[in-house]
């Protein structure tokens, strides 16, 4: 698999325990707002694997192991 890079689309491949929004103030939402397989942007890498990522239905912080890359 490629590398993860900002600006790549990426794919949920699994739930976390809780999502994580990547507002100023974040905030721990439920895992079921996104479905496995919901299509998003990687905006930025975090310090520990982290991501924030795009989806239609909002920005979250996720862990790498959460996501896959979508070959195009």
């Amino acid at each position: 698999m490629a590398e993860l890079t900002a600006g790549a689309t990426v794919r949920l491949v699994s739930r976390p325990p809780y999502l994580k929004t990547a507002d100023p103030m974040p905030m721990l939402r439920p895992p079921n707002l996104l479905d496995i397989g919901t299509q998003g942007v990687a905006i930025t890498r975090n310090p520990g694997g982290t991501w924030t990522v795009k989806f239609e239905g909002g920005t979250y912080l996720l862990d790498s192991q959460y996501l896959e890359l979508v070959e195009s």
